[in-house]
């Protein structure tokens, strides 16, 4: 695309948003975990919310990059970077988070077939349907492979039996996508199948999981005798593992760009604490040196760490899919998240031992439950151990140290 066409596509994104986007939601950007999650339940922090979601789910917005006959954008990823400015520009909210999005939706788009792309691409991109993600088990957290929830063919089905664990939003979601063990006798990574289940289906429950924060999204997840459909499984039978082990990329990148954007202004939120804990005036240095040392190492690690953020949503925009080194994010960004959150509450000291409700309180009162969610960062999507393993082998080379996802 030339740049007059793409300075001429500018000026139209610029023009549709003005007149589109409501004028409530500007200056609200969100996250990737607070917005619209869409689905069967779903429900709308407001009407602005839900007329945003359906005007770009109409343009296919919600998925600019997604070829458009499954109802995507069909955007090229310089046209799609642009969005992303405009959008940008005037602050405004995602139309649309989710699994569906970052973490299914890319993976039919690699290995479904044109049937399986048809029937759940749309529901995705309209916010219709809300995913969550079965993978791990009571018994199988960073040996993956090792999991022993079954399916069992029967005619044009499966019967499936287990237990899926640390499951987010399951309570909450319209289907799951599932690894289940379809070859017993086969070795453990090629026995496995990756299925699309519908959670409306007989036989499926959920259980809320609490954590030691006080609130989770977590659930686990039964199966008994549940059916699922033999056509949707993804990639072949005994071909999950393949399909997994590119899933989880999308997920350690969404993971690593998570803690990227929860790192943003961190600098800023540490000196706050300090100030109010007496160690600075409202303005000018702090005048606890071990303390201002403390926030200023925090600081340097946040922008080296948002500089390689950059550089792979760059490669992504370029059309590069997410590697292995997308384990780096997730190392990287759970650990400095732990840090920063552990600085807080030693700055704060007993002023951020609050706790009541619950939901968390605001201020320095919050700091202690975040500081205990924090601590499951370096765990969920893929313990640090596994992820160095990954880096170990796959991005530096290195002889194998065994284990690795």
């Amino acid at each position: 695309m030339s740049r007059v066409d793409l300075d001429a596509f500018r000026a139209d994104t610029r023009a549709w948003l003005e007149d589109n986007a409501p004028a409530s939601l500007r200056g609200r950007p969100g996250d990737m975990f607070h917005g619209t999650w869409g689905g069967r339940r779903g429900d709308f922090e407001s009407d602005d919310h839900r007329v945003w979601l359906e005007r770009m789910a109409a343009r296919g917005w919600t998925a600019p990059t997604w070829p458009a006959e499954y109802g995507g954008g069909g955007l090229s990823r310089k046209e799609a970077a642009v969005l992303a400015e405009e959008l940008k520009r005037l602050k405004l909210p995602a139309p649309l988070i989710g699994f569906g999005l970052v973490m299914i939706g890319p993976t039919l788009l690699q290995f479904g077939t044109e049937a399986q792309k048809r029937q759940h691409l749309p529901g995705i991109i309209k916010g219709e349907i809300r995913w969550c993600q079965g993978y791990s088990e009571p018994g199988s957290g960073s040996d993956l492979a090792s999991l022993q929830t079954s399916a069992v063919r029967d005619g044009e089905q499966y019967v499936i039996n287990g237990q899926k664990i640390w499951t987010s939003y399951a309570e909450k979601s319209d289907w799951i996508f599932c690894l289940v063990r379809t070859d017993p006798g086969a070795r453990k990574q090629e026995g496995i199948s990756f299925i699309l289940v519908d959670m409306a289906s007989p036989g499926v429950t959920t259980k809320p999981i609490k954590l030691i924060s006080g609130a989770s999204p977590f659930c686990e997840v039964f199966f008994d005798d549940v059916r699922a459909e033999a056509r949707d499984v993804i990639g072949g039978v005994n071909a999950g593992w393949t399909v997994a082990k590119a899933l989880l990329q999308h997920e350690r990148t969404m993971v690593g760009e998570v803690f990227a954007r929860s790192v943003l202004g961190g600098q800023q939120e540490l000196l706050a604490l300090a100030r109010a804990a007496g160690l600075g005036p409202p303005e000018g240095s702090l005048e606890a040196p071990l303390v201002r040392d403390r926030i200023a190492q925090s600081a340097m690690d946040e922008r080296a760490f948002m500089l390689t953020v950059q550089r792979l949503q760059d490669n992504a925009r370029a059309g590069q899919p997410p590697g292995p080194e997308s384990s780096i994010l997730k190392v990287y960004g759970t650990e400095l998240n732990q840090r920063r959150r552990q600085l807080a509450v030693e700055i704060a000291g007993a002023d951020g031992l609050g706790w009541s409700g619950d939901a968390y309180d605001d201020g320095a009162l919050g700091l202690t439950r975040d500081w205990l969610r924090s601590r499951g960062n370096t765990i969920e999507g893929g313990t640090s151990e596994i992820q160095l393993n990954i880096i170990a082998k796959r991005v530096l080379g290195l002889p194998d140290a065994g284990g690795a996802a």
